[in-house]
């Protein structure tokens, strides 16, 4: 068998050992999925009244809210998940099973892909449901097959940038309690970007930050694929986010992996 096939078999070990945990411990699943939706309802209505109002052409109130609001959950929800990943490789980490799996004949990429692939799954799953339920509140998106082919492709790449970041993150910490903490402003970024309010809306400062960081480009784009909003050049600039943190975050781990 050559090298390669080895390392694909071996992978698909590990994505089948990554989603076994996640089976048998589904807490954390279920937390992760719950806390965006929790976040979903708070602010469609408990502040989509107002937020909505503010919307100006959108025809304002929480109709126009949800529609808004559900990108930036999107990706706080794939945020969120990234958390339990770096826990997760940390633990394997301090726990010792990293050490027995370098004593047996396995590729090493698999270890790091399983938790991966893995991820990337509960994530998209976690996603579906934070629609399914987005859509029973009010959510409307007008988007036609491709457009939701190519949201899909852009949360995809977004799940797998974000996971390899976090497989990192959960490399570099000393314990799992670290690990949980490292990955926290992730979820923070779609605040200080377009997920909840116009950019426009904000003070000067806050609004360059908001309109450069990687977050606020892949909610446009999304926002536009789903809702007809204008994209510009949103979609290049996201795509080109998602790519370099996935290039460096996998670079990163692999070199921490390797030396540890």
């Amino acid at each position: 068998m050559s090298t390669l096939a080895l390392a694909a078999r071996d992978s698909s070990t590990m994505i089948g050992r990554q989603l076994k945990r996640l089976v048998r411990y589904p807490s954390m699943t279920i937390q992760l999925i719950i806390t965006p939706v929790i976040l979903l309802l708070l602010f469609v209505y408990v502040f989509g009244g107002t937020l909505g109002a503010g919307l100006g052409g959108s025809g304002g109130g929480r109709s126009a809210y949800v529609n808004y609001v559900v990108p930036g959950i999107l990706l706080m929800a794939a945020a969120t998940a990234a958390t339990g990943t770096a826990v997760m490789v940390a633990t394997d980490m301090t726990e010792g099973i990293i050490a027995r799996f370098r004593t047996m004949r396995i590729s090493r990429a698999s270890v790091l892909t399983g938790h991966v692939v893995a991820s990337v799954i509960q994530q998209l799953l976690g996603m579906a449901v934070l629609v399914g339920i987005a859509a029973a509140i009010g959510f409307r998106p007008n988007a036609t097959a491709v457009e939701w082919l190519a949201t899909a492709g852009l949360l995809t790449l977004f799940a797998t940038a974000i996971t390899w970041l976090a497989v990192a993150l959960g490399l570099k910490s000393s314990t799992p309690e670290a690990a949980s903490n490292a990955p926290m402003p992730l979820i923070l970024l779609p605040f200080l970007g377009s997920g909840f309010v116009p950019t426009d809306s904000m003070p000067t400062a806050i609004r360059w930050f908001a309109e450069y960081q990687p977050f606020t480009p892949i909610m446009e784009t999304v926002r536009g694929l789903l809702l007809g909003t204008p994209i510009g050049n949103s979609a290049a600039i996201a795509t080109a986010w998602c790519a370099g943190i996935a290039l460096v975050s996998y670079l990163w781990a692999k070199h921490t992996f390797n030396k540890a």
